[in-house]
């Protein structure tokens, strides 16, 4: 027989030992505990009795692993709100308190993956390895913990950057009609933020599968994933949690705020999470108001969007920016949501299905949309020319929408609609293809000083592509103080001038042969010399 180790033997007996001596002193108890029976089940919501110490939003456990939320404390019976399909309850199941109220997974195991609102993976990746949770309500920063916006997003959108900046911590509204493009200018804003140092989250709140399949099909072609979190809740998924989605999501964001990171997170969209709510506060009879929305329908998206923040230095200086998207009825701006959102936030970009129809992409309306705070986060190089580009581009759409109903137009008219023309046709720009500042500075110059006014509309895409090109190959210490956020000189701006005349003398030189081709055609075309005896008809 082999010999036993006795470093192992001394290890086991004193293993042994301690077992000994824990179960001498352990003693049981009993524990009460409260148990209460569901009464009714609805679509998302139930009504359970049996609960009377039960606290304002603690999480409830069905059986089946059904979780829900105390939302209606009654004196009869608590309202729940369902976190799960509750087809497999019934009348006289039992529920009982977890003693917690809901909580979510934080942390940078977070990032490149996909989950629902209580934070459970839905990408088939395993589990997601984190120890931190914090609560899904949580509240906002009291005003001394806030910093001014001071620093901007670049979101690589030639509309929006120039006309329509947006700094981090604001809260920017998008709202249109549906299929106006809202998501698109989002989606582009989170690829844009790539190499950037901004986490990148996406909620999207009762959007249909395959809207939402699109959307991580496209952020990981253009390699966004790493990161981005993605919060997806559908149409298929019960009311109270498509209305959890978004705090969830605010939730994770601030962990990244807190630990000093810029954070860009995208509602989409606050119309569908309205109508949850507005459904679940039906199903608890709560008193209906405006619309059938309950009274409090502000406040779930004040106390919301307040929470995106830039946070001053003694907190780590981290930001939250938020989109929030909003789908319009028939243009209605003025509708109940859309009014109390544009309250809410920031600053707006209202897509316009006109402009849609016309194929001017992104189709924001730049007379609608405004940004009330991204203007003193704006780079100083955009200021040199955004400010006359967006009120002459204003003033070209109120001439436009008159001279519809003129037949003659002066010179200086005609010059004005010319140039607003190739303003609007610069301010296009196809999807996921983002310009850096210095592009779109470069752009922005040469259209603004009237250098294309002479170029055909069709030949505008072109002109700027040589121009873009050409300033970057000419002028890399230009292009580096516009990328820095260094204010342009003088003689930077005229560099910039020399540069786009340089690079568009091609179609100048095609401008004046076609001028000389006019001429000579008029040239050749003279007017009849015969008298006015010789045109009268010949007697009969």
């Amino acid at each position: 027989m082999k010999k036993k180790d006795p470093e192992l033997a001394s290890v086991l007996d004193s293993a042994f030992s301690d077992l000994e001596k824990g179960l001498k002193q352990h003693r049981t108890a009993l524990r009460a505990q409260a148990v209460g029976t569901v009464d009714f089940v609805g679509q998302g919501i139930a009504r359970v009795k049996g609960l009377s110490g039960v606290k304002a939003e603690e999480l409830l456990s069905f059986q089946n692993d059904v979780l829900g939320v105390a939302f209606n404390l009654d004196q009869s019976e608590v309202g729940v709100i369902l976190l799960d399909k509750g087809e497999m309850l019934t009348a006289d199941s039992e529920v009982r308190p977890t003693g917690r109220v809901l909580d979510v997974p934080v942390g940078d195991a977070l990032l490149g993956r996909v989950v629902d609102a209580l934070g459970r993976p839905l990408d088939n990746r395993g589990p997601i390895e984190t120890s931190l949770r914090r609560p899904v309500e949580r509240e906002a920063p009291p005003i001394m913990d806030r910093a001014p916006v001071s620093v901007p997003l670049q979101t690589g959108i030639k509309v929006v950057d120039a006309l329509i900046p947006i700094g981090r911590g604001q809260r920017e509204l998008i709202l249109g009609d549906r299929q106006t493009g809202k998501t698109a200018i989002a989606v582009d804003a989170l690829i844009h933020q790539k190499g950037k140092g901004v986490v990148g989250i996406y909620c999207a709140i009762g959007k249909r599968g395959s809207a939402v399949a699109k959307v991580l099909a496209t952020l990981k072609k253009h390699e966004a994933m790493s990161h981005c979190v993605v919060v997806a809740t559908t149409g298929e998924d019960p009311p109270g949690l498509q209305f959890t989605a978004p705090y969830a999501a605010t939730t994770m964001a601030e962990y990244f705020m807190a630990e000093g990171r810029d954070v860009l997170i995208v509602y989409d969209d606050l119309t569908e999470h309205a109508r949850a709510y507005r459904q679940l506060s039906l199903l608890l009879r709560r008193p209906p108001g405006r619309e059938a929305y309950p009274g409090d329908i502000f406040y779930i998206h004040s106390r919301l969007l307040e929470r995106a923040t830039h946070l001053n230095e003694s907190l780590g200086g981290g930001s939250l920016t938020a989109l929030p998207i909003l789908e319009t009825e028939a243009q209605n701006i003025a509708a109940f949501i859309p009014t109390n959102l544009v309250s809410i936030t920031d600053g707006q970009i209202y897509l316009s299905p006109d402009l849609f129809q016309k194929g001017q992409l992104p189709a924001v309306h730049a007379g609608k949309s405004v940004s009330r705070v991204g203007g003193k986060a704006q780079l100083p190089a955009y200021r040199a020319v955004a400010g006359d580009l967006r009120i002459s581009y204003a003033q070209f759409e109120e001439l436009e929408a008159f001279s519809r109903f003129g037949t003659r137009l002066d010179e200086a008219t005609r010059k004005t609609l010319d140039h607003g023309r190739r303003v609007r046709e610069i301010l296009k720009q196809p999807q996921y293809e983002a310009m850096t500042a210095t592009q779109q500075v470069s752009a922005l110059v040469a259209v603004n000083s009237g250098l294309l006014d002479t170029i055909p509309i069709e030949q505008i895409a072109e002109a700027e592509k040589d121009i873009v090109q050409h300033v970057e190959q000419t002028l890399p210490k230009v292009c580096e103080r516009i990328n820095n956020g260094e204010k342009l000189k003088p003689e930077d701006l005229e560099k910039l001038l020399q540069a786009a005349k340089d690079a568009l003398k091609k179609f100048d030189a095609a401008h004046e042969e076609g001028e000389t081709l006019k001429k000579e055609e008029k040239a050749e075309w003279k007017p009849s010399n015969r008298s006015k005896k010789e045109l009268k008809p010949p007697k009969t």
